[in-house]
């Protein structure tokens, strides 16, 4: 917990927050696992103090689209008073702004003063937009963008004009609406969503970019969120976003790197580094049969 009296911070006024700013700098996220991404509501103070030990591998704060008008300041303020205060975390955290030119603009410059691991800017819908974003980012932060327009769907591979600009979430509800289409498409097996999905994935891995899946938001229907799960896998995605503990558990188990995958991989590297030593760059294993150059930099891949 970041506050042990959590219940007499929640009865502070924004004023009064902004005295209760600390100075706290969290180490940068020095872990390579991105399976789970778990938004949360920054009004929610009680959700807040927890960001110190939850079992996501992200967190993302959010002040879009969850957040009426009225009460982005206080969301604002809140996500300062926990970061300013956070000694350390074991996950990566990031904030979601407002479109660049909808208020994002002056919360990037605000939240430049804190301490996490990279800003998420929504609504992106050209290189201009990325341009902005990143001359107003401190550069010890990534840039990570929600992509839900038409537009950027279209161009995501010419978006990544600076290797701070890391990774892209789908919005797969805006992203539907900005197309045109209607959520009711969002369903097992249904031929768009699958070429949506798929274009996005290789779009993003093509550019070098860390592509995250939907949010899935009945969050009570576990099995669906498990298919959903699995399915990306099988497709190359190997994040989720989640809404709450019981998606974060059921990400973090599908997108888990299998043990057998790993002794396979660790197996496969050396012996076709032993055997590249013979000139042999192809030849039969025992165990897992043909092995060649191939099959070696999937092993590696694998162990990454």
């Amino acid at each position: 917990m970041i506050f042990n009296k959590i219940k007499e911070i929640e009865k502070l006024s924004l004023e009064e927050k902004l005295q209760q700013f600390g100075d706290k700098k969290k180490a940068s996220y020095n872990k390579k696992l991105f399976r789970s991404n778990m938004m949360l509501n920054p009004l929610r103070l009680n959700h807040l103090n927890k960001i110190d030990n939850l079992d996501a591998d992200m967190i993302t704060l959010n002040l879009e689209d969850a957040i009426a008008p009225s009460r982005k300041k206080e969301a604002l303020y809140n996500i300062g008073l926990a970061l300013s205060n956070l000694k350390e975390s074991k996950s990566f955290i990031i904030v979601r702004t407002n479109p660049i030119n909808e208020g994002g603009d002056s919360e990037i410059e605000f939240l430049n003063q804190f301490s996490f691991d990279a800003i998420r800017v929504s609504k992106i819908r050209d290189v201009d937009d990325i341009k902005k974003s990143l001359n107003l980012l401190s550069k010890d932060k990534e840039l990570h963008i929600s992509m839900e327009t038409n537009e950027a769907f279209m161009n995501l591979s010419k978006l990544r004009i600076d290797e701070r600009f890391t990774t892209a979430n789908i919005g797969i509800l805006d992203l539907l609406n900005s197309l045109g289409l209607p959520q009711s498409l969002l369903q097992q097996n249904n031929p768009t969503i699958d070429y949506i999905l798929s274009k996005f994935l290789v779009d993003s891995k093509s550019c070098g970019l860390r592509p995250i899946s939907f949010m899935f938001q009945d969050y009570k229907n576990s099995n669906e969120f498990k298919y959903w799960c699995q399915k990306e896998k099988l497709m190359g995605f190997e994040s989720k976003a989640c809404m709450g503990p019981l998606q974060v558990d059921i990400a973090n188990n599908i997108f888990g790197v299998d043990e057998k995958e790993i002794i396979r991989a660790k197996h496969i590297k050396k012996r076709f580094e032993d055997n590249i030593q013979k000139a042999e760059h192809g030849f039969m294993d025992e165990t897992y049969g043909f092995i060649d150059e191939p099959i070696y930099k999937d092993a590696l891949l694998v162990l990454e």
